[in-house]
């Protein structure tokens, strides 16, 4: 982890590696006992990143373009190092959302708001927020960012990345290359008698596989270390047994959301250029996305699950798409009721498909309820504080990006009185009518 990060936000993100380590990796669990034994070389030249703890257990990353940074396993071979050389991006169907400017509040309260998100306490846990993005009615209405970030940095989105792998499965149910609710076209998967022959799409979106890809934290798990350990990503979570029958239970993973980066890469081409070529044809470039980058594994898919960066405008853009239904300018990129579909809660619980969720009735989503933000609000989210918060009823999106070292929930309640506060400014406006938004049994096919 401390190779790949290190690597990312260094090359890829312009930060210092100083300030990279003490904020994002010293205090992380299972790291911060350790932290004074890790040792880190940087390679301006070589452009790569080698680590080792207690001199040994060395992890080596490379950067490499466009294609961010490549975490290298055993030999250090790759199999699909192929750059996405073809396509240009599309112009834009999406009007800019700022000029070339960081926009200042001009409301007091909107500054007010900024001033206590940024407000650092004087003793961990840290916040340390990077970015903050205000968007109402499709135009931003206030920004900032810490020293050393600006309007172009590309940000780590963690697994807010699992719901950009949501847009592309959208757009290829839109285009009528997916099917949510066929079984998945997983080839390990196919014989009939095989249980896992029964895991939809849709299961792997809604974490609901029942395969054995425990996500705890420890450092020990599956989904760690398919994203720290292994050459091919997918293809070790696809080899997992089950523990439950598809669609019982909901086990949230970063495994589960790699095998989709993998379906989607076969259904655009089987290469990773090409589902980097699809994803800036067909998304990035049509949302007005300019920063993104996609990293992959050593077999060139994509890491849907966790390492996607983009600038915070970036990420507004993102959850603009959703804001407005899947529809960009005149052009619909996700199908009719893929957004309903993407909200709706799994089992009770408040993640939806490859985005969390208010519509639930676990004590999550009452207790966001409670803090002040609506009931229809559904959002992405990665590890230490990485959100992009969608609002309908009051036509926001409010991004906010940090490293912030306050476990379990990255200070939710910190984000609670950023949106009220956001809402206050707003002035009244109509009370969503959440019973009618979530009750659809069922998403499109």
């Amino acid at each position: 982890m401390t190779a790949h990060v290190l690597c990312s936000e260094i090359f890829v993100s312009g930060q210092d590696p100083a300030q990279v380590f003490a904020q994002t990796i010293a205090p992380y669990p299972g790291i911060r006992l350790l932290a004074r034994h890790i040792h880190y070389a940087v390679d301006r030249t070589r452009r790569d990143v080698r680590v080792d703890l207690f001199g040994h257990f060395a992890a080596h990353a490379v950067y490499r373009d466009k294609l961010g940074c490549l975490l290298l396993q055993g030999t250090g071979t790759v199999d699909d190092a192929s750059p996405a050389e073809a396509s240009a991006s599309p112009p834009p169907l999406m009007p800019d959302i700022a000029g070339p400017a960081v926009v200042e509040p001009d409301n007091p309260a909107l500054r007010a708001a900024l001033d206590q998100v940024f407000a650092e306490p004087s003793a961990p846990p840290h916040r340390w927020v990077k970015a903050v993005v205000i968007v109402h009615d499709g135009r931003v209405v206030a920004e900032r960012y810490a020293p050393g970030i600006g309007i172009d940095t590309p940000l780590l989105g963690w697994s807010m990345s699992k719901s950009v792998t949501n847009a592309l499965v959208g757009i290829l149910v839109q285009q009528g290359k997916l099917t949510v609710d066929a079984p998945a076209p997983i080839a390990a998967w196919r014989d009939a008698n095989d249980p896992r022959h029964a895991i939809t799409l849709d299961n792997l979106l809604r974490m609901t596989s029942g395969l054995a890809i425990a996500e705890t934290g420890s450092g020990f798990d599956p989904a760690a270390r398919m994203l720290f350990t292994e050459h091919d990503m997918a293809g070790y979570a696809e080899a997992r047994s089950l523990r439950d029958p598809p669609g019982t239970a909901m086990h949230y993973s970063d495994a589960s959301t790699q095998i989709v980066s993998r379906i989607v890469r076969d259904a655009v081409g089987g290469t990773g250029a090409a589902e980097q070529n699809f994803a800036r044809r067909e998304l990035f470039g049509p949302l007005g996305m300019r920063s993104v980058v996609m990293e992959q594994d050593s077999t060139g898919t994509p890491v849907g699950s966790s390492f996607i960066l983009a600038s915070a405008r970036d990420w507004a853009q993102f959850g603009l798409l959703y804001l407005n239904d899947g529809v960009v300018g005149d052009r619909r990129i996700l199908p009719e009721g893929w957004v309903d579909y993407s909200r709706r809660s799994t089992l009770g619980t408040s993640y939806g498909a490859g985005f969390w969720t208010n519509a639930g009735t676990d004590v999550g989503a009452r207790g966001r309820i409670r803090g002040g933000v609506p009931c229809d609000t559904f959002f992405a989210t990665g590890t230490l504080g990485q959100r992009v918060y969608i609002i309908p009823s009051a036509a926001l999106v409010i991004v906010r990006m940090g490293v912030t070292q306050r476990f379990p929930d990255f200070d939710i309640a910190g984000d609670n009185r950023l949106i009220r506060s956001v809402l206050a400014t707003l002035g009244p406006r109509p009370q969503p009518a959440c019973a009618a938004a979530f009750v659809r049994p069922s998403g499109p096919s």
